[in-house]
């Protein structure tokens, strides 16, 4: 099977099999990508987001669960550029497992995420997953993704 996915692929290529709007996208770059197996993306803390009014007034932090957001979203595009494998319909962060954080995010900073694939079956997807900044690991962990096989369009 031909990939859907060239390692020239833009951005926005890559994110269209996502199912999420670009209000709620939290990766700017595509840095690399290791179709089907692992991918490195950023993302710029503006500042000017939304959420960052009220976490927290006068001190802001990009919150810890954008950081597990963006990492899945960031495995979602590796899982989805398997040039083996069809892609997967409505895939979706389902589990979550043995999340830290070591630090955190502020307006200006650069988030660096990596994603690794680790297993596919089915409708399921494992991947191992960090956030850094200026080099220091802030989040580590894995997680699942799932997408929805087998329903009604």
């Amino acid at each position: 099977m031909k990939s859907v996915f060239a390692y020239d692929q833009t951005l926005d290529d890559a994110l269209r099999w996502l199912p999420h709007g670009a209000e709620f996208r939290f990766i700017d770059r595509l840095i690399s990508l290791e179709p089907g197996k692992r991918g490195v993306g950023e993302y710029t803390v503006r500042g000017d987001e939304r959420f960052l009014r009220g976490h927290f007034p006068g001190q802001p932090l990009f919150p810890g669960v954008l950081l597990v957001e963006a990492a899945a979203q960031l495995a979602g595009i590796v899982s989805q550029s398997d040039p083996n494998l069809p892609p997967l319909p409505g895939l979706k962060l389902t589990g979550i497992r043995s999340i830290k954080f070591f630090g955190a995010a502020i307006p200006s900073d650069v988030i660096r995420f990596e994603a690794n694939v680790n297993g596919r079956l089915a409708n399921l997807v494992q991947a191992e997953i960090d956030a850094s900044v200026h080099g220091d690991i802030i989040m580590k962990g894995a997680l699942a993704l799932s997408a929805t096989i087998g329903t009604a369009d």
